[in-house]
């Protein structure tokens, strides 16, 4: 995700300016930065997640194979897109989506990605506010010897203080800028987290004693119903989404010939599989139905392994949110800065600035306020997973189907390519349908 956000800067200056596909054009990217692009894009806050997932799919095995079925789609996904990416020239993907099927349908696409990113936004806060609870409780058990619930609660030990802090003194400042420089010396943060996050949970289940080891079952004999499964799809979904990314990636690479993006889009999706299944099958098999949604909160206070992952993962959230909110802003502020000009022939260097700042504010403040009262990450990532089955199966879905209106193939290509579009499509809107639904009930119910 933070590798999106670097490089969709890059690019929301240069869109207007390069309307085409320019492989000569700036360094171009190989095979193993492409892949390793992918992985730093889809591997993120959905890591977290996962272990809880597998408890609600019904062990190991059911787990698995939903994914296996959800990563056909998610690698059509990322090759439509692509294709499409090159038929059209377009370097974005709401430049890709407005081209191949048109503006109304663009103009949801950019509304969609507007509200993906906000819900981004308000998990990331979720999980810093969560970090933060666990590490006061920590620092009070190491100062004073006693355990955490006998913290006493004034306003400044509750985590909700700690985190509009940060958000006012940290992310704020990091926010208003029109540029983030500071990016490009964190890229590799996010990679870590993860990497270390899985690691430290494969080591922590092999030196557990074995009677602090929930001994699960690789798959429950009976899952309650088939929406038990279902609901594991929007984490999934979260957890490997790199499509908003991959248009980029593609407009980037040296070789954008059809079948090497197929090769690039299997091979960082497979190694995204090994990374979450090792995650979710371990964390599941150490704590079994007792995982909390956020997996670093099932562990002790005083655990120095999970200590240190649950500072990477909070210090490389706290600075990839400027980046989200900066993306976010931009698709908002531009209409508004285009109707400015359109009215009065100029955009002042003051109105830009104002704009820049209110908009920042009023990002950070909503999401600051939902994150305060949304119970846990989970009820958060399943909204997300709702919305993301836009980006990986309604809107390749369209632009296959609309591509194959005008491209020149043959009969039968264009009938089973027009065929698995629609399908696609389908399965995105029951996904959306199902998984929203649900999540905005479990919410309104919680709060």
């Amino acid at each position: 995700m933070e590798e999106l956000a670097r490089e969709s800067i890059s690019l929301l200056a240069s869109a207007s300016a390069k309307p085409r596909l320019d492989v000569a054009a700036g360094p171009r990217l190989g095979s193993l930065g492409a892949i390793f692009i992918m992985l730093k894009s889809a591997l993120g806050a959905g890591l977290l997640n996962f272990p809880w997932a597998f408890e609600r799919a019904g062990g190991i095995r059911s787990a698995v194979t939903v994914e296996l079925v959800s990563l056909v789609f998610l690698v059509s996904g990322l090759i439509i897109l692509g294709y499409s990416s090159s038929i059209s020239g377009q370097c974005t993907y709401q430049a890709v989506v407005k081209e191949v099927c048109g503006p109304a349908i663009g103009q949801l696409c950019e509304i969609c990605f507007v509200f993906n990113l906000f819900m981004i936004s308000v998990a990331f806060l979720v999980i810093v506010d969560d970090q933060l609870g666990k590490l006061c409780g920590s620092l009070y058990e190491l100062i004073t010897d006693l355990p955490a619930l006998e913290m006493p609660h004034h306003f400044y030990t509750d985590q909700h203080f700690g985190l509009v802090l940060l958000c006012l003194f940290l992310i704020l400042p990091l926010s208003i800028p029109k540029e983030i420089s500071i990016q490009k010396y964190i890229s590799g943060l996010g990679t870590l987290a993860a990497t270390y996050l899985t690691i430290a949970i494969i080591v922590k289940y092999y030196t557990t004693p074995s009677v602090l080891v929930h001994i699960s079952p690789l798959y429950t004999s009976g899952i309650s119903s088939w929406s038990s499964m279902f609901s594991v799809i929007p984490t999934i979904c979260f957890g490997f989404q790199c499509h908003e990314a991959c248009i980029t990636i593609y407009s980037s690479m040296e070789n954008q010939r059809l079948s090497h993006w197929v090769f690039i889009s299997v091979v960082s999706m497979i190694f995204c599989l090994v990374i979450y299944s090792l995650t979710g099958a371990y964390g599941y098999l150490t704590f079994g139905k007792d995982v909390k949604a956020d997996i670093l909160m099932s562990y002790t206070g005083d655990d120095i392994l999970i200590l240190i992952a649950r500072l990477l993962f909070g210090i490389s959230i706290i600075t990839i949110y400027p980046i989200i909110l900066l993306l976010g802003r931009s698709v908002i502020q531009d209409p508004l800065l285009s109707w400015r000009r359109r009215r009065h022939g100029v955009v002042t260097a003051e109105f830009e600035s104002r704009s820049r700042y209110v908009l920042s504010v009023l990002w950070i403040a909503l999401t600051l306020l939902i994150a305060m009262y949304v119970p846990d990450i989970s009820k958060v990532i399943s909204v997300i997973g709702g919305i993301s089955a836009f980006f990986i199966f309604i809107f390749p879905g369209l632009c296959l189907v609309f591509a194959m209106q005008s491209e020149p193939v043959s009969c039968k290509t264009r009938v089973v390519l027009t065929a698995w579009g629609v399908v696609t499509l389908l399965c995105g809107a029951f996904i959306f349908g199902q998984s929203t639904t649900t999540a905005v009930m479990q919410v309104l119910g919680k709060i």
